[in-house]
C-alpha cells in the first residue's frame, strides 16, 4: 500500500533545509479483502531534523496491521548533506593540524 508524505511545508526540519529520506514508499498490511485502503497518510508537520516516522506512529485504517512484527521506519528528516561533509571536513584538517603539531 503506497505512502502519501503531506505538510512537508509545516515540518521545521525541512524547513531548515532537512531533507525527507523515504525508507520505505510501501507498505504491506493484513487487512480483510474489502478494507483494503488505497493509501496510508503520514503527516509531516512538527518534524525536525533527526526525526523518525515509524510504522506505530501512523494512524492505520480499522482492522489493518503491518505484515511486519516490529516497529520499523518508513522516513526520517535527515539533516542536508552540505552540513554533514562540512562537519567532516572541519574534523579531518583538525586531525591534520594536531598531527602537525606534535612533529
Amino acid at each position: 500500500i503506497h505512502v502519501d508524505f503531506i505538510n512537508e511545508d509545516k515540518a521545521p526540519g525541512i524547513k531548515k533545509g532537512g531533507m525527507l529520506t523515504v525508507v520505505r514508499p510501501e507498505v504491506e498490511l493484513s487487512v480483510t479483502a474489502g478494507d483494503i485502503p488505497e493509501k496510508i497518510v503520514v503527516d509531516l508537520e512538527g518534524l525536525n531534523i533527526g526525526d523518525v516516522v515509524t510504522i506505530s506512529s501512523v494512524d492505520l485504517p480499522a482492522g489493518a496491521k503491518p505484515t511486519i512484527d516490529r516497529d520499523f521506519v518508513i522516513a526520517n528528516i535527515a539533516a542536508p548533506a552540505g552540513l554533514a561533509s562540512s562537519d567532516d571536513e572541519e574534523g579531518e584538517e583538525g586531525e591534520e593540524a594536531e598531527a602537525a603539531a606534535e612533529e
